[in-house]
């Protein structure tokens, strides 16, 4: 994911935290927040949970690898976190991929498959 897509300051993660939105899913949490900017920014997080430093990481680079091509197709405006859960390690990147993409679609954020 470019580094224009991030969101990184922790301001801006709380905010999203306090009055955002969730959508759950076993493997990951969503949370969507109206931006302050026009821009679309996805932060990525995954707690103690998920195991150690290195399960952490490798959890947050599947969720940004997913992530990467429904960028294009989302609206802009809007502040996303994606939390990872322990179960997301065990999925392959199409499935995490499918998943996001229905939490998306819950969130309206991009239009269903079965729309177009």
């Amino acid at each position: 994911m470019q580094r224009k897509y991030r969101l990184t300051r922790s301001t801006d993660f709380r905010r999203v935290r306090r009055s955002g939105k969730s959508f759950a899913h076993p493997f990951v949490v969503l949370l969507v927040h109206v931006s302050e900017s026009q821009k679309l920014r996805v932060g990525v997080t995954a707690g103690r949970s998920v195991g150690g430093a290195v399960k952490r990481n490798r959890a947050k680079r599947l969720l940004r690898e997913a992530m990467r091509p429904l960028l294009l197709e989302l609206q802009p405006g809007w502040d996303l976190i994606l939390v990872a859960r322990p179960a997301l390690l065990s999925a392959s990147l199409i499935e995490i991929r499918l998943v996001l993409n229905g939490l998306l679609e819950r969130a309206h954020l991009v239009a269903s498959l079965d729309e177009s």
